[in-house]
């Protein structure tokens, strides 16, 4: 989970190689009309984002995947568990600096560099009740993924 320009899908398909497990982009999941609002450059509403993490939640339900996915509020995540009560979540931090950088490098991308502002303010850090694994996802992506698989994997 984080922002865009986070890597969320980098990571996220490093550790689901590494876990052996399917990796899901959670931006595929999104309905037509999200992707033509975003790349209009109009922030989604709760009401937009309910549909798409419906989507999210039976996919994580069918069994053992990585889906990458912003999951920005802790009603998303809380929405998110109720599909899928064993979740467990990798908090990709980044400075705003970084995930600017990163999203211009990416101009075909959907999501506009000009909403990161409505992301940063939309983003709720996971709680501590969330056992969230939280990673310094400014560090090179293999460092980034082989800390998320041995905490991921630990008891």
């Amino acid at each position: 989970m984080g922002v865009s320009g986070s890597g969320k899908t980098t990571v996220g398909e490093g550790i689901a190689a590494a876990l052996g497990v399917p990796f899901v982009d959670g931006d595929d999941l999104h309905p037509a009309a999200n992707v033509a609002k975003m790349a209009a450059g109009v922030p989604l509403t709760d009401e937009d984002r309910a549909p798409w993490l419906d989507a999210v939640g039976a996919r994580l339900a069918e069994g053992p995947v990585v889906i990458a996915c912003s999951a920005l509020r802790r009603a998303y995540r809380d929405r998110l568990r109720a599909a899928a009560p064993d979740l467990a979540l990798v908090y990709l931090r980044v400075d705003r600096g970084v995930l600017a950088r990163r999203l211009k490098r990416r101009p075909d991308h959907f999501m506009p560099a000009s909403l990161l502002d409505s992301q940063l303010a939309t983003l709720e850090r996971p709680d501590g009740d969330e056992h969230a694994v939280v990673l310094d996802a400014a560090r090179p992506v293999a460092e980034v993924v082989r800390s998320a698989v041995i905490r991921l994997e630990a008891p």
